[in-house]
């Protein structure tokens, strides 16, 4: 039996003996669409991994982490996924935030941070969309300022996912007055108890928040809570992204298939498996599901090979016009039916979720026009989209 089995099976064990009394209950609890169920518990689940050393499993054994090779952690999530349980509330502190301060943060920084991550004491967002701004990063017009010994930050961001949750935001705000476009930004730790910030939630299609708004006005941060240098803050910040791309989509994928799998499963049940355009679009939805994986594990080949490949580009484009044609495909699959809400006033039902939230999947992260616009320029070298 080779390492990674051992640890395959070591993950499996010991999720099918915790995720049990109290933790039972949350088995599919959480992720999107759904940040909202069962916060609180979630979080208890989360401590109670971190207890036994199973948050930041990729991080290295000095930073609180098991050292665990890419094989490993892509075994862990899948394992994770399989076992049908809940969606993480510290995703974007394991596996954002986290790996950017192990790569970019001075040692000081790491020492205050990376614990309580890894504990699951501290919760982080993402400070980067802005209003106008669309899917244009580099669109930048939050600011901030030395003031002694603090950056002060006046600015807006949306669009933040789980800011209401959080403790702390990694920001990237405009600290050279004079400076345009990638250039004159920096990469902010700003921490949201405070004065100067307010968090508003943003109704979705879904009648849940877990999308935000969030409003500086003279927010503090101390000085040293700058990653990266000041005004080296565009690459720390795509390096996070990069990071965004990493082993855990292969759990998303895992779940992807438990969808696709109760999508069948319901055809069958109701008889819309027998309309032949109906199971020509879940044929379709199982290579591409196939094709999705593939392309994920050959991304995560590239990047252990230190050689990164288009793979990354186009992954996310891929997986998220999957998702969204996998909503379509499930409502027409309910029929008239799935235009009922479930109850009063706004219940929805498993299917209407999935078709609703997953039309942001295309918008969110980077939109599809974005997207096509990074693969033809920076990987097909195909010449720019005239801008004004």
């Amino acid at each position: 039996m080779t390492n990674v089995e051992e640890f395959r099976r070591e993950v499996r064990g010991w999720l099918r003996t915790h995720l049990t009394g109290e933790f039972a209950a949350l088995r599919g609890r959480g992720g999107p669409g759904r940040e909202h169920e069962a916060h609180a518990e979630r979080l208890a689940w989360e401590r109670h991994m971190a207890a036994s050393g199973w948050t930041c499993v990729g991080w290295p054994e000095e930073y609180g982490g098991r050292g665990a090779t890419l094989e490993e952690q892509v075994a862990f999530h899948e394992e994770y996924a399989l076992a049908d349980a809940p969606a993480r509330v510290g995703h974007i502190g394991e596996q954002l935030l986290g790996p950017t301060l192990i790569a970019f943060g001075t040692p000081e920084q790491r020492e205050r941070f990376l614990p309580p991550i890894a504990a699951a004491q501290e919760l982080w967002c993402q400070g980067y969309s802005e209003p106008d701004a669309g899917s244009d990063l580099a669109n930048v017009r939050t600011r901030a300022e030395r003031d002694g010994d603090d950056w002060t930050v006046t600015g807006q961001k949306i669009w933040t996912s789980l800011a209401h949750e959080a403790d702390w935001c990694f920001v990237v705000a405009r600290t050279d007055p004079g400076s345009t476009r990638h250039r004159g930004l920096s990469y902010l730790l700003v921490p949201l108890d405070q004065p100067g910030v307010e968090i508003r939630p943003i109704v979705q299609l879904t009648g849940t928040s877990e999308f935000n708004e969030v409003f500086f006005d003279g927010a503090r941060t101390g000085a040293a809570n700058v990653v990266g240098a000041p005004g080296d803050g565009w690459r720390v910040a795509m390096a996070t992204l990069g990071f965004e791309r990493g082993v855990s989509t292969l759990g998303q994928q895992v779940g992807f298939r438990r969808e696709l799998e109760a999508v069948i499963a319901l055809a069958k049940r109701n008889g819309a498996a027998a309309d032949p355009l109906i199971r020509d679009r879940i044929a379709r939805a199982w290579t591409g599901l196939e094709t999705i994986r593939f392309n994920a594990l050959r991304m995560l080949g590239a990047v252990a090979a230190g050689a990164p490949g288009p793979e990354a580009s186009i992954g996310k484009i891929f997986w998220a016009t999957w998702h969204r044609d996998l909503g379509e495909l499930a409502m027409d699959v309910c029929g008239a039916g799935g235009m009922l809400a479930d109850g009063e006033p706004y219940d929805l039902t498993d299917w209407q979720r999935l078709y609703l939230f997953s039309r942001s999947d295309t918008l969110y992260a980077g939109s599809n026009e974005i997207q096509r616009n990074i693969i033809a320029e920076r990987v097909l070298g195909l010449p720019k989209e005239v801008r004004p």
